[in-house]
């Protein structure tokens, strides 16, 4: 699966914004997803997962109350809604497949095999 982030840009502080994350192939809805983001000079962190099936969703501990992910099979999308954005926010956020039917991890990279090339956040006034 190939896998296209979209909807970041610059921001200010308390806006909003949703990202989305487009699948390829028929298949889509067999893979469970995870958004994850790289803050500059930092190392990669979870934010959030929806399992395939029943569509489970999970958050990395410190951004659940902001974030809400969510998913369109019929579009092959995923979604990153995150509220009231804050300049610690600020990172490239990047989707991850894993072919685990039914399993996802909010805070495992190693799970995942396929990765989006990301799409820049920025938050600022």
């Amino acid at each position: 699966v190939q896998l296209v982030e979209s909807g970041g840009g610059l921001v200010q502080p308390g806006d909003s914004l949703r990202l989305s994350c487009v699948g390829s192939g028929r298949s889509f809805h067999y893979y469970s997803i995870g958004w994850f983001r790289q803050a500059p000079g930092e190392g990669r962190e979870g934010v959030a997962c929806i399992s395939s099936g029943n569509g489970d969703t999970y958050y990395a501990t410190s951004p659940e109350d902001r974030f809400k992910i969510s998913r369109d099979n019929a579009e092959n999308t995923v979604y990153l809604e995150i509220s009231n954005l804050r300049p610690e926010d600020t990172a490239v956020y990047y989707c991850a497949a894993d072919d685990l039917y039914g399993y996802c991890s909010a805070t495992d990279q190693n799970v995942y095999d396929y990765w989006g090339q990301g799409t820049q956040v920025t938050v600022s006034s």
